[in-house]
């Protein structure tokens, strides 16, 4: 047996449970996992709360590593032993599980399982976010701008970005979330509890606005990031963590300088074999070299998944989060 936590309706953490559930052999194309970490991510909240719709009951979580422990047939390329990290697959929240190898990558030296189970999906989606979804609009030099510069996707960001050679604007919520972004490569911090942060990056630009905002909060941060773009600028709106936008009309983007919004995911951007293991490639790479460190500022056991769900949604965590089976 291995224990999960399941919920079989949607609504607020305690909706999530722990059971004992039977685990079965791999069949074709799968392989048996024991998970040695799990990752927490505001995905996870989203469809315990049912903003995200998926099929009940399920086990929430889209990002773990762990070691294969028994292989189906007609499985290529992984093999009994071998350490695994995935993201994007429903289920993760469990202690062994079957799944297809369709989302598994083999996990490097130099990276560990828990590195690996914090960051996958965070670090993929600034790999998309920076290395392709917002390329054609910056060049090295150039001042952006990233929203919950303090959060688990902020921190990589910060140094993703610093390591591209853009210099970055970030937004937090505290003097001490905002000196975690600044030890992590952010250029300048803005506390949006005490200040404008318009009229604060307005003045860092000299009036003219930055070319791209990443924007993982949503309803709050909507406005303020249109407000923040220079004319024919981008915004890249990947998240809903305060909520999602109201629907607004196309015409709020002419009238604030001709903008360009897109809605990218992670699965847009690895939605084939090819794209998946060069993004895990260039991730991993990033780790190795010590351009991006990773720190597990906060780790939970498995059977408190309901208060990890807790701190993370109000803000009580910083940086990568784990869930121990």
């Amino acid at each position: 047996m291995s224990q999960s936590i399941l919920i079989h309706h949607t609504g607020g953490p305690e909706k999530m449970q722990l059971a004992d559930v039977e685990v079965g052999a791999p069949g074709a194309g799968e392989v048996k996992l024991r998970h040695t970490a799990i990752g927490l991510n505001f995905i996870d909240i989203y469809t315990r709360s049912g903003l995200y719709p998926t099929p009940l009951p399920n086990a929430v979580g889209r990002e773990a590593a762990g070691v294969v422990v028994e292989v189906g047939p007609k499985v290529k390329g992984f093999r009994k032993g071998d350490h695994v990290a995935y993201s994007g697959v429903l289920g993760a929240y469990c202690q062994e599980r079957v799944m297809g190898v369709a989302q598994l990558v083999k996990i490097p030296k130099g990276v560990s399982d828990e590195q690996a189970a914090a960051i996958m999906l965070k670090g993929m989606t600034v790999e998309y976010l920076i290395e392709r979804c917002a390329k054609p609009w910056l060049k090295r030099g150039d001042t952006i701008l990233f929203h919950a510069a303090a959060g688990g996707v902020g921190l990589l960001f910060g140094q993703w970005a610093r390591a591209l050679g853009y210099k970055v604007i970030g937004t937090t919520s505290s003097p001490e979330k905002a000196a975690l972004a600044a030890k992590n490569g952010y250029k300048w911090v803005i506390d949006y509890t005490r200040q404008d942060v318009v009229k604060e990056l307005k003045s860092i630009t000299k009036g003219k606005g930055v070319p791209v905002v990443f924007d993982g909060v949503g309803k709050d941060t909507w406005d303020i990031s249109l407000d923040c773009l220079r004319p024919r600028g981008l915004l890249v709106s990947f998240g809903n963590a305060s909520g999602p936008v109201a629907p607004q009309s196309p015409a709020i983007l002419g009238a604030k300088g001709a903008l360009y919004l897109t809605r990218p995911s992670l699965a847009n951007y690895t939605s084939n074999r090819a794209e998946l293991e060069a993004s895990a490639r260039k991730l991993f790479r990033m780790i190795q070299t010590r351009k991006v460190k990773v720190a597990i500022d906060q780790r939970y056991p498995l059977a408190d998944a309901a208060k990890a769900h807790v701190d993370l949604e109000t803000r009580k965590t910083t940086g990568q989060t784990i869930l121990v089976p």
